[in-house]
């Protein structure tokens, strides 16, 4: 079975909105965009190189989609990531009667859970995430996420789309992987790990077995 990974920069407070330039998507009156410009360094050119580096395809929504499309084509194909993103193959959800002009390019229409359900079942590397919000949100709450690979950066932005918005539904995690870029960026990978187990601090009543104990030692002084 294919694993979908979510590759995600994030703020501190949760927003992943327009992290790469001030017009990359404004909606919501969002005026923060390319807020992870001023944090990069060799630590995290190393972590998305590594993301990189297993095979992978993409999965992503439409909005991504027609922003990548504007940009890495045209990058050159000396450029590693736009030689690899133009090479691999893109799932995209739509509902735009526009076609979808990138090479590689395969378009999901109607039932997007189903389809990325199907194409989990199938054979092939990874389903690598990349932006796409809302179709994040769609496979949250459809529990279709296998792993999140977060880069959160040490800044608060107050609002914008989140990652773990109302999509999310209550899950373990597991830490598998962690490094701190020099920028104090923390680069972070999280496995599922089964349902979440609750407890309680509060005091436990003694066992039958405690309460006799108890008053043993107090009849023996």
């Amino acid at each position: 079975m294919r694993k979908v990974v979510a590759a995600t920069f994030l703020s501190l407070d949760g927003v992943m909105q327009a992290p790469g330039g001030p017009d990359e998507d404004p909606t919501g009156g969002f005026t923060l965009g390319g807020w992870t410009v001023n944090y990069w360094d060799d630590v995290m050119r190393e972590a998305m190189a590594e993301i990189f580096s297993e095979p992978f395809e993409l999965l992503l929504g439409r909005k991504t989609y027609d922003i990548f499309a504007a940009h890495w084509p045209y990058v050159g194909e000396d450029h590693p990531i736009g030689s690899l993103f133009n090479s691999v193959t893109k799932y995209v959800a739509t509902r735009s009667a526009e076609p979808l002009t990138w090479q590689n390019s395969v378009a999901i229409k109607g039932d997007v859970t189903a389809a990325v359900k199907k194409l989990k079942h199938g054979d092939g590397p990874v389903l690598l995430l990349q932006g796409s919000g809302d179709l994040i949100q769609t496979l949250l709450a459809a529990d279709l996420i296998d792993e999140f690979r977060l880069l959160i950066f040490p800044l608060l932005l107050g609002r914008g789309k989140r990652l773990f918005g109302k999509g999310a539904l209550p899950a373990a995690l597991k830490l598998t992987g962690s490094k701190v870029s020099t920028t104090g960026v923390t680069i972070n990978t999280y496995a599922r790990e089964g349902e979440i187990k609750t407890g309680s601090f509060a005091a436990q009543e003694p066992s039958a077995a405690e309460i006799e104990r108890r008053a043993r030692m107090a009849r023996e002084g």
